[in-house]
């Protein structure tokens, strides 16, 4: 596993130890930063259900100014602490050790979300919620999921704009319907 492209290109990556933890492929991954082009410059981003730091690291690689990594398992935030040290971006990256689900206090404001939750998840409807609670109005929601399973079409005021397969995955794309109103401060 490596860093497809940007400042960090070329630069491998750790996995975590066992079959508990499925790191997104280097190809899934170079699908979906080519979908999300250019729009990385200066982002925010939250990783949600890190794993191994990929997805985070990428976009730090192409131009996101700060990424937050959330994960749980303790083996899998090791290797994200050692990803981060071998990209030189601890500068500009926060690992945080929670359950995504449990709650998302403190987790807002950011441009892209990406989420990469086990395949085998009880609630894709749950993970694409929680994760409308940490996205600024104007940014974007990225779900991998098997493509055996459906993702929500919605959750609240974001929809489901796009979706992509490639292999056994998917990639839902989510943005917030223009026609909602700002929620209230």
């Amino acid at each position: 596993m490596r860093i497809i492209a940007g400042s960090l290109k070329g630069r491998r990556l750790a996995a975590v130890p066992g079959d508990r933890v499925r790191p997104t492929s280097d190809s899934l991954r170079e699908t979906l930063f080519n979908v999300l082009g250019p729009t990385l410059d200066g982002a925010r981003v939250l990783d949600a259900f890190a794993g191994t730091g990929a997805l985070g690291l990428e976009a730090r690689s192409r131009g996101a100014a700060f990424v937050a990594f959330v994960e749980q398992d303790p083996r899998a935030l090791k290797v994200i602490a050692a990803n981060v040290a071998h990209c030189g971006a601890g500068d500009a990256c926060a690992i945080i050790r929670r359950d995504f689900l449990a709650g998302a206090r403190g987790l807002d404001g950011f441009d892209l979300v990406l989420l990469d939750p086990p395949y085998a998840i009880d609630s894709l409807d749950r993970v694409v919620a929680r994760a409308a609670e940490c996205a600024r109005a104007t940014g974007r929601i990225v779900l991998e999921h098997s493509r055996r399973r459906t993702s929500p079409e919605a959750a609240g005021k974001w929809r489901r704009v796009r979706l992509l397969t490639a292999g056994d995955s998917a990639l839902s794309f989510y943005e917030r319907d223009p026609a909602a109103p700002e929620p209230p401060l």
